[in-house]
């Protein structure tokens, strides 16, 4: 996988027509994927929105592109004022249209929760969430066609009310979003659902995969996180604690803050 910085943004190639759009300098580590097709191109999630991410898009293909968000966080939809053809899932359409249920101020109080290297010119104060209308609304199981790529649609909700993650059978690609990375999984929010969350994570033991592709921090995590992860959600289910005020546990690759 080669790597390359423009500044703000690190870019890796996944291969000939998948890239990764990273935000290393600030401390969420978000990652946006660009998938190319023979029609069109397919960005998902857009990251902060502390610069414009359509400025490296347009460095990695010449066909028209579509945004599309794993769930409706600042983290993930930051960038989609600079595209006119979003998708989201329908559960959060609401969110997308200036219901999101933080302040503008717990937003800015979380994108500067730990020291970044932001850009000089960035000013968390004229920081806003981004709103507006999809162009699609998606359902699980839906298909996205790209042209010679098709990209399949997995409603995964526990992390946020319409998370989805995307699979690409082809390729083995499941690109995971919030439900699966290294690193602690946030279900403590009023807006999560601790128990969704582990019936998501189940959803995800049949599929043939051959590479999860996270939303932040380490790209590589290694195939059997699914189970583990699985196993952990169901052992705290049974015990009684997979429930809001639990606390946090901690296992080898990540952690589950309740």
């Amino acid at each position: 996988m080669t790597s390359k910085s423009e500044n703000w943004f690190t870019i890796d190639e996944l291969d000939a027509n998948t890239f990764v759009i990273s935000e290393y300098k600030h401390w969420e580590e978000t990652h946006c994927y660009l998938l190319n097709g023979t029609n069109k191109s397919l960005l998902i999630d857009t990251g902060l929105g502390v610069e414009n991410i359509w400025e490296q898009v347009q460095k990695l293909t010449n066909n028209p592109v579509t945004a599309v968000a794993t769930h409706v966080h600042y983290d993930h939809i930051g960038g989609h004022k600079y595209f006119n053809d979003i998708y989201v899932h329908e559960d959060e359409t609401d969110w997308l249209n200036g219901g999101f249920p933080l302040s503008i101020e717990q937003v800015r109080n979380f994108l500067i929760e730990e020291p970044c290297d932001f850009p000089k010119e960035f000013d968390v104060n004229n920081y806003y969430l981004f709103e507006g209308t999809p162009t699609r609304v998606l359902s699980d199981n839906d298909t996205i066609e790209l042209g010679e790529r098709t990209i399949q649609v997995l409603h995964t909700p526990g992390h946020s009310p319409g998370h989805i993650c995307f699979y690409e059978k082809d390729k083995g690609y499941l690109f995971t979003g919030d439900l699966i990375y290294l690193g602690k999984l946030f279900a403590y929010f009023p807006s999560t659902d601790p128990i969704a969350y582990m019936h998501s994570i189940k959803k995800l033991l049949s599929l043939s995969v051959k590479r999860i592709l996270p939303a932040h921090h380490d790209l590589d995590v290694p195939l059997s996180v699914i189970k583990d992860m699985d196993h952990a959600f169901t052992q705290l289910y049974e015990k009684g604690l997979l429930k809001h005020g639990s606390g946090t546990f901690s296992y080898s690759n990540f952690e589950i803050q309740l």
